[in-house]
Order: C-alpha cells, then structure tokens, then sequence
C-alpha cells in the first residue's frame, strides 16, 4: 500500500504588519486572550493530519516568537526575507528535507482558521495539486481609472476573495519559487499568483468567512467584540484552603518563596493562595476541587510545586473554550505581612496563569488575634474566580 501523503504547513510571520497601528508586529499582539500568531498556528499543530508546522519570523523576533507560542509544537522557525514571497520560499526551502508531499501556506495574521478549512485544504491539494479557499464578493465592484473615474463593473458572480491557507503539492510549488527566484520575479503577493504564473491551474474551494485577515486597529477592535461576544457564559468560583504551621525556614505563597520562622504541614509546598485560586477555578469550572484533581494520598504529589496545580486549572479553562476574567486572593495571618510583597504575589500569578497583572488581586487581613490563624498556629486563603465560557445549554 502507498504510504499516507505527508502534509506540512509554513507559516509565515515576518512581516511587521504597519497598517495595524502602534503596539508592534500584529501577529504579535493579543486577540481574545491569545497572541494572533498563536492562534493562527494552534489549529494546525492540533491537526491529526500535519506532521510539520514550519514558522517563518523576522530574526529580530526570535525572542517574542518563542514567547507567543510557548506549548505549541513546531519546526526551528527560520528567518523571513524583505517580501511575503521571499518569505515563503525561505519556508519552502527549510522544509525541503523534510520532503513533505502536501504544503499548506498560512498568513500568521489570520488566527480564525478552522480544522474544517484545513482538512478542505489538504484534501484539495491532493486532488488539484494548487489550490486556494475562496469566499464570495457581496458587494458591487467597481473598476476605476486612475482619474478615479468609474470604468468598469466586473461581475462579482465570478469575483472571490482569496484566503489562506493557500495548498500545493510540495515539490510543484517549490520549483516555481526558485524558477521565480532565478528570474528575478519578486512581485507576487500571493502564491496563487506565482503558481499562475508558472503555469499551474488554481482551483478553489470553501473558504470561512470568519477566517479573516487582521490589518488594521478597527479589525482588532471589531474581532475582539465578537469573541467576547462568544463567551457569554460568565460564571464565578470561590476557593477557601488553611495549612499549619510545621518546621521550616519558609513559606510559600501565592507561588512566592517569603522567609519565615516556620514552614507549612503540607502534602505539597502548602500554597494556601494558589491552592485557593485552584479550587475557585474548578469551582467556576463545576469541575471538582483540587483534592479530586490532584489526591493528597497519591505520592506523586508530595512536595509538588502548587504553580503546576494553578498551570492546570487554567488549562482546563481554556480546554473548555474560555478565558479567565479575574482572579482575587485574600490571605488571612498575623505574619508574614503581605502587603510589601502584593505586587510580586500579583506578578506570580500573572505569569503562571497568563493573565495581564491588571485582572489579578491579592488582598491581606488578620483575624484580629483571634481563632488559629490569631494564635499564628497557620495561614488561610479565600480565593474568587471569574470565568467567561461559551455559551452551551
């Protein structure tokens, strides 16, 4: 039997993206919680179908790069030249060990592509051998002149706006990217447009309308409207965890090491903070609490660092579809005084949830020397989470 057609992606993600306004380049920017570029490209590292996902960055953004899709699985991304088509070919080039026998072409700017459009994509190539998604013109074209002056109304029954991710057999588009390289040709804004060039037929298939690309600031605007629109399912969870005190020299809270006279009696590191937030979290969730999720009786937990529990609870948040909106922790103990470490508590959880400092809050208070947490015999945390999910019955 013939083996499986192997097909790989390049996306490309060197561009600087100017019309989108200031804030740097738009694919690095974030929509809906995420970065743009990430995802762009999600939706084709999950793809059972792809076994290669090629980014294509301006070496200027290795950095950032590495920071956008951190968890995604890709090939080493390689350096982008001046133009998309320039680009592209680096991708093409990269790839060519690999010897893919399906290549998909995707703009880093367009985050909307759907598993659907992408299996519509493979399957048209195997059976063209170049192919584009397309969606219908609805409204009139005009044709003008450079006086802009009306000259023309094309039929809009035979105009289609073209999308990515553009399909090809991989070693067909290939040999035109180095045929137009070898010609000097540098011109092409799409690889549609080289493939034609070379002699190819392009076919089309279904595009989504949705799968659109972000250019300018009035896009994200609008694209950000909608997906909060989405998440209409709004829900809120409360948490509450204590840990004793024990022998130690610290503590650890809300994920920060605080030097202190005691230690906590805890199967884990004994986070009262980012236990709490789990467990709101999961609560928001209708999900279980942590005890269920992570057992005190399992030993596999036993001086587990909590960070991987908060790490945890966000991902089945977003498993789900769905953002968090806002976390609140309140520490309730006589010492170690909270407030000079609020803000490095605050900045801890950011980082481990992924969430901008500004949707985080850590709150102190005392008993008033009264009960267990008086007596400084421990420490407790109450912990509130505000989720928004898609809306399902």
């Amino acid at each position: 039997m013939p083996r499986p057609e192997r097909t790989a992606v390049i996306l490309v993600a060197a561009g600087r993206g100017l019309r989108a306004g200031a804030g740097g380049p738009k694919q690095y920017r974030e929509i809906g919680g995420r970065t743009v570029i990430f995802r762009a490209m999600q939706a084709f590292c999950e793809h059972p179908a792809i076994f290669a996902v090629q980014p294509v960055v301006n070496p200027d953004d290795a950095a950032v790069f590495t920071e956008a899709v951190a968890g995604l699985r890709h090939q080493p991304p390689t350096n982008g030249g001046a133009t998309r088509q320039a680009s592209v070919h680096a991708g093409l080039e990269a790839l060519a060990a690999e010897k893919p026998d399906i290549v998909l072409i995707h703009d880093a700017a367009r985050p909307f592509v759907t598993p659907a459009v992408i299996s519509r994509a493979i399957d048209a190539a195997g059976r063209t051998g170049a192919a584009i998604p397309t969606i219908p013109v609805t409204d009139t074209v005009k044709q003008i002149c450079d006086a802009g002056n009306v000259e023309a109304t094309p039929d809009r029954a035979r105009l289609r706006i073209a999308q990515t991710p553009q399909a090809f057999r991989f070693d067909v588009i290939l040999d035109a990217h180095r045929r137009a390289a070898r010609e000097g040709r540098s011109d092409f804004t799409d690889d549609a447009a080289l493939a034609e060039w070379a002699g190819l037929t392009v076919a089309t298939f279904e595009g989504d309308p949705a799968n659109m690309k972000l250019t300018t600031p009035e896009d994200f605007v609008r694209e950000e409207a909608r997906l909060a629109a989405q998440l209409g399912d709004i829900r809120t969870g409360t948490g509450y965890d204590v840990h004793a005190f024990g022998d130690g020299d610290h503590l650890m809270l809300c994920g920060v090491r605080v030097p202190h006279t005691r230690g906590f009696l805890a199967h884990s590191d004994g986070d009262v903070g980012l236990h709490a937030l789990v467990d709101a979290i999961l609560g928001a969730l209708a999900d279980g609490d942590i005890g269920s999720h992570f057992p005190p009786s399992d030993p596999q937990w036993k001086g587990a660092a909590s960070d991987k529990f908060l790490k945890y609870a966000v991902d089945r948040v977003t498993a789900r579809g769905g953002r968090i909106a806002n976390l609140e922790v309140t520490m309730i103990c006589e010492r170690p005084k909270i407030g000079p470490l609020r803000d490095v508590m605050r900045a801890r959880i950011a980082e481990i949830t992924g969430l901008n400092i500004s949707r985080v809050a850590v709150k102190a208070t005392t008993s008033e020397r009264l009960g267990f947490t008086g007596r400084e015999e421990g420490i407790a945390a109450t912990a509130c989470a505000t989720i928004r999910l898609p809306w399902s019955e």
